[in-house]
């Protein structure tokens, strides 16, 4: 158990929460939520033991804590034996033997061995080879060591070595970045099944949702729970929001008929004792703050003319890096102009060099590939923020695409990406991942392009930018072709997928949840496959078979540990997942490269009811969007009048206000005059903007 007793806590003197106390039990799962820079990441080094509190305490007992280390391992030795190394009670009992193998203490030796059986030593291995396929780490990764690993493989190694640590509590501090589908949904039952008390800062809401009980959210200064996951505890939020927004608009309606009252008697001897009293209730009344926005970023790609129909078509398409390195095949493909398509796949499958093809970045190794002459792609790289310039600022980079602009309308476009004021004067180089990646999607939108292509496009974002994000997306009436491994973005934006598996492109009949289960049978049928090598290989014995795989795969084990029978079963090295049931249900044709021959732009002949309801829910989408339309395109046309009028009347009060502005009187009575009628039509424009806002809300309530 671990107790806030009016805990106060603040970075670099910035207080982040104040006067938080509260319980969190043992085996809760909780999910820290809230806005960059509020003190997530703190209050896990305040638990770490990095951080002191301000005011107040945290009684922690004394619990073996595992977190989550945010920087690149460096270490000459193999995956396994890295991930080995994190069970610090492991390695001191495998010091321990090679101690007393050394001394030739027979005694010390059989308490050592003891220690190491405690410490699961037999199994070490095994569990830690588990670990890594079930991160995705094939046989390419396990041969190499772990200086050889990329930065993405060095992170989901530091991952499986908080799953190795024996702990009570665990610290996890995003740890589905740079995590394919497979691997999070993987990740997801490993926390639902750890004992550990658990506190999980992340950005990705359905994996929240599925993991946490409980929601710790840092708002407004406060440290606030939640029951439920990320979900649960925003509507929760939400409506306690509204509540207060409902009593702050009835505090203000009678304020204002309080100083009315006064207004219209305080000189009359009258009613002058009235008056005075409700002076005094107007003192006495405590003002609700009125709700703020809690996003913040609120943003929209403008929609596409329409384009042409199809946008993209291929046949006996190969997709690689040339002739030696095929990669992806696709037999037929066609996109249509009104296509929104989500590309699953694990990592390592091709998917990015799919789309870099499909859209002329790569040149295909062979087929043939049309495109629309008239196509206008707007595409976000995963990589694309490497490509800003340090030195420059937001408004920098915006003002080279639009060199003719005001300066004034590139500062209004970037606020609403969240670089307002001295934001879009800062230097890009220090900005965090999240940063940089909204600034790319504000460089996209500026474009105003016809056909979206977004790989990966919620890496760093944090939750509020993905929220727009989705929110925009969905809002977006043009093509999109979606590469995410954030399940409520492709939800909220995609009709259909494609799925890119043994180096074939075809179409998924199915949805999220469909391909969950799909991902977990093609793990089964792995490990089955595994095992059933391993037992052929060693005539029926699967632990000789898995331990040999284990002894390939783990050249930094010590001797003590060996002589111990070190058996290990470590099949997952070989690609198997112990403990797993072998599942033998096949879905025909899923391997057979000629099902994908079928056209992509239409479902095929046994369409089913899941199919059926993303075609009504991409219907009802299309209706709000249309009923949407006039209302929003009339606003804008209200705003555009208003601002219109607005720069004329700063004119005239200008000019009014210029020394010899009466020198013409009846120039200035003219003024006057036009200035009094802007006011009117200002007024009446005000009230029919209201009206036209009133007409959306209830569009989108319905």
């Amino acid at each position: 158990m671990i107790r806030f007793d009016n805990l106060s806590l603040a970075r670099a003197g910035r207080p982040l929460f104040g006067n938080a106390s509260l319980i969190i039990n043992p085996g809760e799962r909780v999910a820290l939520i809230g806005a960059n820079g509020s003190g997530k990441s703190s209050l896990l080094a305040l638990l770490r033991g990095d951080l002191s509190p301000e005011q107040g305490n945290v009684d922690l007992p004394k619990l073996r804590i595992a977190w989550l280390a945010q920087h690149a391992p460096q270490a000459s030795i193999n995956p396994v034996r890295f991930v080995m190394n994190a069970d610090a009670a492991l390695v001191a009992a495998e010091a321990a033997i090679r101690q007393a193998e050394a001394n030739g203490n027979g005694e010390a030796m059989g308490e050592a061995y003891a220690h190491w059986i405690d410490a699961g030593g037999p199994s070490a291995e095994a569990r830690a080879a588990e670990l890594l396929d079930g991160l995705g780490f094939g046989q390419a990764q396990l041969s190499r060591t772990v200086d050889e690993l990329s930065g993405g493989w060095k992170m989901r190694l530091n991952l499986a070595c908080v799953l190795m640590a024996p702990s009570d509590l665990l610290l996890l501090d995003e740890p589905t970045n740079h995590l394919d589908l497979d691997a999070v949904l993987w990740l997801e039952r490993q926390l639902m099944r750890h004992p550990a008390i658990q506190l999980i800062v992340s950005h990705d809401r359905d994996f929240l949702d599925r993991v946490a009980t409980t929601s710790l959210v840092i708002e407004d200064g406060t440290l606030n729970r939640y029951p439920g996951g990320y979900t649960a505890s925003e509507n929760i939020r939400a409506e306690r929001a509204a509540q207060r927004e409902r009593e702050r608009r009835e505090q203000q309606a009678r304020i204002e008929h309080l100083n009315r009252f006064i207004a219209r008697f305080r000189a009359k001897a009258t009613k002058a004792r009235q008056a005075q009293s409700r002076l005094k209730a107007l003192e006495r009344m405590e003002t609700i703050a009125p709700l703020r926005a809690t996003r913040g970023i609120d943003f929209e790609f403008a929609q596409p003319p329409e384009g042409p129909d199809p946008l993209i078509r291929a046949e006996h398409l190969v997709c690689g890096h040339g002739p030696q390195q095929p990669v992806v095949t696709l037999p037929e493909l066609i996109v249509r102009r009104g296509a929104r398509i989500g590309i699953l796949g694990r990592n390592g499958t091709g998917k990015t060099t799919l789309i870099r093809t499909l859209i002329g970045d790569l040149a295909p190794v062979s087929g043939d590939l049309t495109r629309a002459a008239t196509l206008d792609t707007g595409y976000l790289a995963q990589e694309q923020i490497e490509d800003l310039r340090p030195d420059d600022s937001p408004l920098q980079h915006l003002a080279r695409q639009a060199p003719q602009e005001r300066e004034q309308v590139l500062r209004g476009f970037l606020g609403a990406f969240g670089f307002s004021g001295d934001d879009a004067l800062r230097p890009t180089g220090p900005m965090s991942g999240g940063e940089k990646t909204r600034l790319c999607l504000a460089l996209l939108a500026w474009e105003k392009p016809g056909f979206l292509v977004l790989d990966e496009p919620t890496n760093h974002l944090d939750a509020n930018t993905r929220d727009a994000l989705a929110d925009a997306l969905a809002e977006f009436e043009g093509p999109l072709l979606l590469v995410s491994h954030d399940r409520y973005l492709l939800r909220s934006t995609v009709d259909e997928f494609w799925l890119v598996d043994n180096g074939v492109l075809r179409p998924f009949d199915g949805d999220l949840d469909d391909y969950a289960q799909w991902l977990q049978k093609e793990r089964s049928s792995r490990t089955a496959a595994g095992t059933a090598t391993n037992g052929d290989s060693s005539h029926g014995s699967t632990a000789s078979g898995t331990s040999r795989t284990a002894s390939a795969t783990s050249t930094g084990n010590t001797g003590g540990t060996g002589n111990a029978g070190s058996t290990g079963g470590a099949n997952a090295a070989a690609g198997g997942h112990a403990g797993n049931p072998p599942d033998h249900h096949e879905r025909s044709g899923e391997r057979d490269g000629t099902t994908t021959a079928a056209s992509m732009a239409g479902g095929s002949a046994g369409s089913t009811n899941r199919a059926s309801d993303r075609r009504e829910r991409a219907q009802q989408r299309a209706a709000l969007a249309a009923r949407r339309k006039p209302i929003e395109q009339a606003i804008r046309k209200i705003e555009q009048q208003m601002e219109q009028l607005q720069a004329r009347a700063d004119e005239i009060d200008q000019a009014l206000a210029a020394p010899d502005a009466f020198s013409d009187r009846a120039a200035a009575t003219a003024l006057q005059r036009e200035r009094a009628q802007i006011g009117t039509g200002l007024e009446a424009l005000e009230n029919d903007w209201l009206e036209q806002q009133e007409r959306l809300e209830a569009v989108e309530r319905e």
